[in-house]
């Protein structure tokens, strides 16, 4: 189904006002995207049994601390944007950091990961300077999720009075999920399925953290400190060129360098010390990371590669996901970023059927 434009969103100013920018602007979009993750967990879907909506909160609020003590600036953007959206700061990490949530929940709580309601089916590869036409190398993902969030779905350009400007892809209530900074530094995702969950930090606060660094490396090592509360991969890539790929669980975080041939990451993991944390994953969702990683690779094992290739492999069969039961899930968007010339692309809804947007920084 073609989608309108992206929904873009300007957050400038201190914390503060960005925080409350967002959560006025999508108030009743962060309420209802809440509501539907609420109900996930209080059904039993993602917890393993039913869960008490207090049980939840109660939860999400042991991990407050965990985002203050992480990043207090970006920690105050959390907690202006639930304000002005009328809910409170736990339930923003229920809505914004959901599937890190979870997996703290059910390293609480015991419970399994249902295939039925798995959203982990991204897939990113980073192409290398040398692989690259001109010698520009690319960062490019989809980002796919259970396809009642692609509504949700929402372009930040964000322009602190302190660091770096970003272009953000996220979605509404979400502090960011991936993006690139003015200098350059790329971040992007797959979501892990992590058994050793905590009360740590989600997700989109360490990706926006991240998005505050000057090169890869530190974009790296700000992951590698984080106290990390689910399962994310995390891909990061600048344009010096320096690439590195991080499989981030809670408790082990292996790291591979950008070499001669480009990296791809997918929903499964790859090394042997996240394989002993990572979640049962059904069959069906197992052969799907697999193919995807399989044929990015393949696609990607050429010289010359541009930014159309980039947008043609998030287009191509398998994977641009579109929505079959059981599991609904779908590519909700996907983003082309080309750090040397600080160019971004991104488009909302199924890249096969939507046009990529170029995006301008504040």
């Amino acid at each position: 189904m073609k989608r309108p434009p992206l929904r873009i969103l300007d957050l400038c100013g201190g914390p503060e006002q960005r925080g409350a920018a967002h959560g006025r602007t999508h108030a009743t979009d962060i309420r209802a995207y809440l509501d539907e993750r609420m109900q996930l967990v209080t059904s039993g879907l993602w917890s393993g049994g039913p869960m008490s909506a207090g049980a939840i909160i109660e939860l999400a609020e042991t991990m407050l601390p965990a985002h203050e003590a992480h990043n207090a600036d970006l920690f105050a953007e959390m907690s202006a944007m639930a304000g002005s959206a009328g809910i409170t700061p736990a339930e923003a990490i229920v809505v914004g950091g959901f599937t890190d949530f979870v997996d703290t929940v059910r390293a609480v709580v015991g419970g399994e990961h249902p295939a039925s309601v798995i959203e982990d089916d991204c897939t990113a590869f980073i192409v290398p300077n040398d692989r690259a036409e001109g010698g520009m190398g690319l960062f490019a993902q989809t980002w796919d999720m259970h396809d009642t969030a692609t509504d949700h779905v929402v372009l930040l350009r964000v322009a602190p009075t302190e660091g770096p400007s970003a272009i953000v892809f996220t979605t509404v209530g979400a502090l960011g999920q991936i993006g690139m900074n003015e200098l350059g530094v790329c971040v992007g995702i797959n979501n892990l399925t992590a058994t050793d969950g905590v009360a740590g930090v989600t997700w989109p606060q360490v990706v926006r953290a991240a998005l505050l660094c000057e090169t890869a490396d530190e974009a790296r090592d700000v992951i590698l400190d984080a106290d990390l509360a689910g399962g994310h991969n995390y891909s990061v890539f600048d344009a010096e060129g320096a690439g590195w790929n991080i499989e981030g669980m809670p408790s082990v975080r292996p790291v591979t360098k950008l070499g001669a041939d480009a990296l791809v990451h997918t929903n499964h993991t790859l090394s042997p010390e996240t394989q002993a944390v990572q979640g049962q994953r059904t069959g069906v969702l197992q052969d799907s990371s697999i193919k995807r990683l399989k044929i990015a690779r393949e696609f990607l094992d050429d010289d010359g590669l541009g930014v159309e290739d980039m947008m043609k492999l998030t287009r191509t069969p398998t994977v641009c996901q579109i929505a079959v039961e059981p599991y609904h899930i779908e590519s909700s968007g996907g983003a082309v970023m080309r750090p040397s010339t600080r160019d971004f692309w991104a488009v909302w809804g199924l890249p096969s059927e939507n046009d990529y947007e170029r995006i301008e920084f504040l």
